[in-house]
């Protein structure tokens, strides 16, 4: 009896004991999000890192040698044409000024002296024309010293802003200093700068009303431009540029779009994203990061009825910007699309599914 009762007891623990094992080595179902897909109608918006410039951006650099005598204006001042910047010291080279008019007017007495005596036949001819050639190489030197004195007084080339002035009074400055002596920016209207790569460009421009590449141009849609402080400037652009050719070594096209400046907020320098908006119309619109690359085959992931992972091949269309595909084949409306963990889910792996709005994987919060 007492044996009898040591097997039973022995089995009992045998099947506890494996039933704790299959517990222990059973996967826990992880959590995913998934959304519920539908056809949409909306704007995404393709950024870009860019940088500012002026319409006009005009280095300032002295045409003479010369120490910095006076400075007019200010970092960041506004200036008018034609307003004086710097002076430059004249010293020398009004000295030299003087002798040399000096030499001008002796020049001008021997003309006037040698006149009446060539007309009476005293002199010969070629004694006066000595003269007068003498005369015009003294002005001529005269006008130059002269320039070199108007050259030193630097004015500003164009309406604009003063950048930053690297030199300060007493300092010595010629043509070749490395450093101009200022910057002046037209920036009544901003140039945005950057780069879209080849697959981007061609979709922007076939997307693009018009047949011609001006008609293509002129008809894109406005962009808009998100500062450095991640608020988005108060005036749309517009596209006005692309480069020739791409880059060889990058691949990539550089554009400049521009954007009214009225209010002088924009400096040249200023950093941001341009966002170029692509307009989509009842369409299946799902993020690059929720399918995966299989051979030939691009895949997305579904989950069905039982919480099972499903692959399924799809056929897309890329949106400019490279975060979401336009879906032509293999999804449809209220299919559940696994938008995490794309990579690591295998078919057939049951999950426990989060939902997801639709509308946050359109405009992810950043």
């Amino acid at each position: 009896m007492k044996k009898r009762f040591l097997t039973v007891v022995f089995a009992s623990v045998v099947l506890f004991s494996c039933k704790n094992d299959q517990q222990q080595t059973a996967k826990p179902v992880g959590s995913y999000k998934v959304v519920p897909l539908e056809k949409t109608s909306t704007t995404l918006l393709a950024e870009y890192p860019t940088t500012l410039e002026g319409v006009v951006d005009i280095e300032i650099r002295p045409k003479v040698d010369g120490y910095i005598e006076k400075i007019f204006v200010d970092e960041g001042q506004e200036v008018k044409k034609g307003q004086v910047l710097f002076k430059l010291e004249t010293q020398t080279a009004t000295q030299d000024a003087a002798a040399a008019k000096a030499r001008v007017d002796a020049a001008q007495v021997e003309v006037t002296r040698l006149i009446p005596l060539v007309e009476r036949n005293i002199i010969s001819d070629v004694q006066l024309q000595t003269a007068k050639a003498n005369l015009a190489s003294a002005k001529s030197t005269y006008q130059s010293i002269i320039a070199q004195i108007n050259y030193a007084t630097i004015t500003s080339p164009v309406n604009g802003i003063i950048g930053t002035i690297p030199y300060r009074l007493g300092s010595y400055v010629n043509s070749q200093t490395a450093q101009p002596l200022t910057r002046v920016s037209d920036i009544s209207t901003m140039y945005a700068y950057f780069s879209l790569n080849e697959k981007d460009q061609l979709d922007l421009l076939m997307s693009a009303e018009g047949k011609s590449f001006k008609d293509k141009i002129a008809q894109m849609p406005a962009v808009n431009l998100v500062l450095s402080n991640e608020k988005v400037y108060n005036q749309t652009g517009k596209i006005e540029t692309f480069s020739g050719q791409a880059n060889t070594q990058t691949g990539s096209f550089n554009v400049r779009a521009s954007f009214p400046n009225s209010e002088k907020i924009l400096r040249s320098g200023n950093t941001g994203m341009v966002q170029i908006p692509t307009n989509l119309k009842d369409v299946i619109v799902i993020p690059q990061k929720a399918t995966m690359e299989m051979q030939d085959k691009r895949l997305a992931f579904v989950v069905d009825k039982e919480n099972k992972v499903k692959a399924v091949p799809i056929k897309v269309r890329e949106v400019p910007g490279g975060s979401f595909y336009v879906v032509d084949e293999g999804l449809a409306i209220n299919d559940q699309l696994i938008i995490e963990g794309v990579g690591i889910l295998t078919e057939g792996t049951e999950i426990k599914p989060v939902p997801t709005k639709y509308e946050e994987i359109l405009n992810p919060k950043k």
